[in-house]
């Protein structure tokens, strides 16, 4: 019997794509973390950030939850404060789509829309300052702070990684993730490369985000890309990088629905993309495990969304050959860092993140010994 809705986190399938990836090369499995019961990955280090604030006494009975998020991690903490008692504080902009308002609106959260852009053309660095200032302002409150927060990629470090090769048949050659905030691909990295370190490590990214160098330009994906290299990820764990597109991110996640009848956000199409792209490179017998973060009913008034799809002079449609060709002639990214230690005084990062940061090293090497 199970307990509360927290208790459903994790030990997500793992599914395979066979009307698009070919017996003649390397396997793609799907890691769908749609099945969490707030509908993505995100639930993951939501809930193990959440618990080691109350365990360490930075977050208490009736306290308030604040985020700066756009998406699945703020519908994390909106579903975790629903479970636990919390009042959640969501710092959302333009870009959020109608669904996600609805579901943090729907667990409870109370959302402000941040308008104002950052320097890089974006709202993250404005939503994060105001997120920080409001903690500061409200008493008993609590920022999980994904982007600056090394507990982001301990949560995935701890367990996701072990359960992908826990899970995983056969050999595995390859792991494609997306960057977003660093912390599933920096804590599901470091694991690799202690225990599994033959297995490729391949970070995926969008084009305008400059995590991995480069110029910094608008881009519609969302759920990922910053325009700093997020101090989750250590770069030098991460073996190949891919920068996509908006129309390949978006056309992918759509050829996979109607090609393999799963559901999945443009960022999810993005690595699924690239992880067959890896999977044609490799022989058969050889497995490639692609993150597929959440499933694509968030999606529906944009990716799903014809006349959307029109107004972006997107292709409305591929077929499976159609979209293998996309991945053949995709090209890795040369990895150039672009990190900006400045940004935790500019942004103002509380203190309760700094020392979780600095006891994060401890849990680190525990959980290694």
């Amino acid at each position: 019997m199970i307990g509360s809705i927290l208790e459903t986190i994790g030990r997500t399938p793992l599914i395979t794509i066979p009307n698009t990836n070919t017996k003649h090369e390397g396997q793609v499995l799907l890691k769908y973390e749609r099945y969490n019961p707030g509908g993505s990955i995100k639930d993951r280090p939501a809930l193990f950030i959440i618990q080691e604030a109350e365990r360490r006494g930075w977050l208490h009975p009736g306290g308030t939850i604040i985020e700066s998020s756009s998406g699945n991690f703020g519908i994390s903490l909106a579903m975790i404060g629903a479970a636990k008692g919390y009042r959640v504080v969501i710092l959302a902009d333009p870009k959020t789509t109608g669904a996600n308002l609805a579901l943090l609106r729907g667990f409870g959260a109370e959302v402000i829309i941040v308008t104002e852009q950052d320097d890089s053309g974006s709202y993250h660095k404005t939503r994060i300052s105001l997120a920080n200032k409001l903690a500061g302002e409200i008493d008993n409150s609590f920022r999980p702070d994904q982007c600056f927060n090394l507990l982001n990629s301990e949560a995935h470090y701890r367990s996701t990684a072990r359960e992908i090769l826990e899970a995983c048949p056969g050999k595995l050659a390859a792991f494609v993730t997306a960057v977003s905030t660093g912390g599933q691909l920096g804590g599901i990295s470091h694991y690799m490369k202690i225990y599994a370190p033959e297995v490729q490590i391949i970070g995926v990214d969008a084009v305008g985000s400059t995590i991995f160098g480069g110029e910094s330009d608008a881009y519609r994906i969302p759920g990922i890309g910053l325009s700093w290299t997020p101090v989750n990820l250590n770069l030098n764990d991460i073996d190949c990088a891919y920068k996509i597109t908006d129309e390949q991110a978006f056309v992918a996640a759509r050829a996979f629905a109607r090609n393999e009848g799963i559901l999945m956000g443009p960022s999810s199409g993005a690595c699924a993309l690239v992880a067959l792209k890896t999977a044609q490179e490799l022989a058969p017998g050889e497995r490639v495990v692609c993150m597929v973060s959440d499933g694509g009913e968030r999606y529906i008034q944009t990716l799903f969304n014809e006349e959307w799809m029109g107004e972006q002079i997107f292709a409305a449609s591929v077929g499976a050959e159609e979209l293998r060709t996309m991945a053949r002639r995709l090209q890795p990214w040369s990895v150039r860092p672009n990190y900006r230690p400045d940004l935790v005084q500019s942004l103002g990062v509380p203190e309760t993140t700094l020392h979780m940061n600095r006891d994060s090293g401890r849990l680190a090497r525990q959980s290694t010994e």
